[in-house]
């Protein structure tokens, strides 16, 4: 099954091409307004490198979130088109389940970050199991006041991956227990595991994919508080 991963709800962006789990051709970069430049221009480069055509494709994966909502909806919204027009199937990944896939541990209680900005992180814990992980719960937005409750209360020893570099010094300080690892960011070639887990499951959903926001964006104007005179009012 030859499939493409695309990877942009994080500050990383990253594309993938692979054949069942054998990558042929990857491409990434580190920026977090440069989604949209980089996507598709990275997609061409990668069918380049590994001589393929759009029509040589099985299947699409992409990251659903959460993180940013520019780059999500880029991901989501390039990878939706590419499906229809190929008439293929597309499923969705998590970053924070990418993020734990990826964690180099065999034992440690896994929490992974995603940076949402506005002072809160996307936060969810995984235990390791052979061969993967399994999520304990749903995701939840976290302050790193909420956060460092949460690890001072777990009697394991928590393995934090995902934006830890974006927190707050005293958010960890003093938890001896703790360990920050890698990686990051998601990497698109674990985002290609998580899909190809689910194609491999099938029948393939057929609604509209749901990217995964946990709170409206930035820019979400509240009409409510709209003033006579203000620029946005009637």
């Amino acid at each position: 099954m030859k499939v493409l991963a695309i990877e942009t709800s994080t500050s990383q962006s990253g594309v993938v091409l692979a054949d069942g789990r054998d990558v042929i051709a990857e491409a990434s970069r580190v920026d977090r307004r440069g989604h949209a430049s980089f996507l598709i221009p990275a997609v061409d480069f990668c069918f380049d490198q590994a001589g393929w055509f759009p029509h040589d494709l099985d299947a699409i994966v992409v990251d659903l979130g959460p993180g940013l909502y520019t780059g999500i909806r880029v991901g989501v919204a390039t990878a939706q088109g590419l499906a229809a027009a190929l008439g293929i199937p597309v499923v969705g990944g998590s970053s924070l389940d990418t993020l734990a896939l990826a964690a180099a541990t065999g034992h440690r209680h896994i929490y992974s970050l995603v940076d949402v900005r506005r002072g809160e992180w996307a936060v969810a814990t995984y235990q390791p199991v052979p061969g993967g992980v399994v999520r304990d719960g749903p995701p939840t937005l976290m302050t790193p006041e909420k956060l460092r409750g949460l690890l001072m209360s777990d009697p394991s020893n928590p393995l934090i991956v995902g934006d830890a570099e974006a927190l707050p010094e005293e958010t960890v300080s003093g938890i001896h227990r703790v360990k920050i690892g890698k990686p990051r960011y998601p990497p698109a070639r674990s985002l290609l595991e998580v899909g190809l887990s689910q194609l491999e499951r099938g029948p393939f959903p057929s609604e509209t994919l749901r990217p995964i926001y946990l709170r409206e964006p930035d820019v979400t104007l509240n009409w409510d508080k709209l003033q006579p005179g203000d620029p946005w009012s009637a």
